[in-house]
């Protein structure tokens, strides 16, 4: 269980650093030849789920006795956050004549895929501690 814990606690950094990545490129900035339109509510979900992510990371790499709950919790809300832009890209206005960004959908698709897998692992955890 520890090499888990220290998985997902490391796993959990990086999909943070992924999320204030696309935090700063939804504020406009472009990180080299990346750019991606403003999109100030995407910024501040990205930005939030960063910073949950680096809590429950720190906090499971730390052996918090609350590591476990606080990667269910983590890895919940940042999912929760990546399905809303999911849903963002699925019902709002089409962006260019490609119907879409597929840098976003791309992007989206594999952070699902994570967390999920994430939480799966979290959650597998804290039935074999009972």
């Amino acid at each position: 269980m520890d090499a888990l814990r220290r998985l997902l606690g490391g796993l959990s950094l990086l999909y943070a650093l992924v999320f204030a990545a696309f935090a700063v490129l939804h504020t406009g900035v472009e990180l080299g030849p990346v750019g991606q339109p403003v999109i100030v509510p995407a910024a501040i979900v990205e930005t939030l789920c960063c910073v949950v992510l680096i809590g429950g990371g720190c906090g499971a790499l730390a052996r918090r006795a609350w590591a476990w709950d606080g990667l269910i919790y983590t890895h919940a809300a940042a999912l929760g956050g990546v399905l809303l832009g999911i849903l963002a890209l699925a019902f709002g206005p089409e962006e260019g004549a490609d119907g879409g960004n597929a840098l976003l959908t791309w992007y989206h698709s594999v952070m699902a895929t994570a967390l999920a897998a994430g939480l799966s692992g979290a959650f597998y955890v804290s039935r074999v501690r009972r």
